[in-house]
């Protein structure tokens, strides 16, 4: 990526959208846990404060407040940082809003490894795996700004929970404003004839890096973008996988449970080739900045790169 292009965050995105929405809805509210200068949820709160709700610090009781909401024709987006969404709030989110199926989007920040300097306790690498695995609840991660406004959009369209994963820092801009998004439809970002790269968030972004360096050595990488992680667009990636005969998969996440397994799972089944996860290796992360740490992590774009002539060469 040049270093002109524009840089700017997810949670940002989620901040301007949100209001934009509650001018349109009505019944759109806002919950948040204490966090709402992070979260950028305070957008919101500043226009539509009658409609907006800060439960503290307290995850479980606002993903409960969210669930009574939603019982009453509002439209909730609940928010706080991931670590505490997914983890803190699970069996609130399992049992109050997915197992009656209830209209919550639960919206968080702060995701990955890209905390930054917050550390292992607050770098959720485990969210995709958690909230995947429940029934009912359908789950996004946007690759930059225009498509976490395209994403929040679309769950205001469907009915049901979604879980949204947003992240900190500024990323590169890769799509127009005004962009689509539909659950359960993976988008060829680039086309390609030797390795397939499935990424997600941050990831695409170094995909996309790592694919013009690949072309300078002769290899033609197909790039998707998988922001839709539940429910997952199987046929793309295994249609893909048919011509290239090879996979790589790029996610900020653990490659437990996240995009790397779900690419696992439906090429395993579909069509098997040869696979390598470039992903957080099954351990926690630690205080740094979030550069340092995608570097220490092994989630650059040269990373990508080593995956893929690894694989091609399987």
């Amino acid at each position: 990526m040049s270093k002109e292009q524009p840089m700017k965050a997810t949670r940002d995105a989620y901040g301007e959208v949100l209001v934009e929405l509650g001018r349109e809805n009505p019944n759109i509210v806002v919950l948040d846990a204490d966090l709402s200068g992070s979260t950028k949820t305070a957008k919101f709160r500043a226009e539509f404060p009658e409609r907006f709700f800060n439960a503290g610090i307290a995850e479980q009781n606002m993903t409960g407040m969210a669930a009574g909401l939603a019982t009453t024709g509002k439209i909730p987006f609940a928010s706080t940082f991931a670590i505490f969404a997914t983890g803190r709030a699970f069996e609130q989110v399992r049992n109050t809003i997915c197992y009656p199926g209830l209209n919550v989007k639960i919206c968080a920040t702060h995701s990955g490894l890209t905390v930054g300097e917050d550390g292992a306790s607050h770098q959720a690498l485990e969210d995709i795996a958690l909230m995947r695995a429940i029934p009912n609840l359908r789950v996004a991660v946007p690759a930059d700004a225009n498509e976490a406004k395209a994403i929040v959009r679309a769950a205001v369209e469907v009915d049901g929970p979604v879980y949204v994963r947003l992240g900190r820092p500024k990323v590169p801009v890769i799509f127009e404003e005004g962009r689509e998004f539909i659950f359960g439809k993976a988008d060829i970002v680039k086309q390609g004839t030797d390795v397939t790269i499935v990424a997600c968030g941050i990831m695409l972004s170094k995909a996309l890096e790592a694919a013009v360096v690949l072309a300078g050595e002769g290899i033609m990488a197909e790039v998707i973008n998988a922001s839709s992680i539940k429910p997952f667009d199987a046929d793309t990636v295994v249609e893909s996988a048919r011509k290239t005969g090879a996979v790589v998969t790029a996610e900020e996440h653990s490659i437990i449970g996240g995009l790397g397994s779900a690419v696992a799972e439906s090429l395993v089944e579909q069509h098997p080739v040869s696979l390598r996860r470039v992903g957080v290796r099954d351990c926690f992360g630690s205080s740094g900045s979030p550069q340092r740490l995608l570097t220490e992590y092994g989630l650059e774009a040269n990373d990508i790169v080593a995956a893929v002539k690894e694989v091609v060469k399987a």
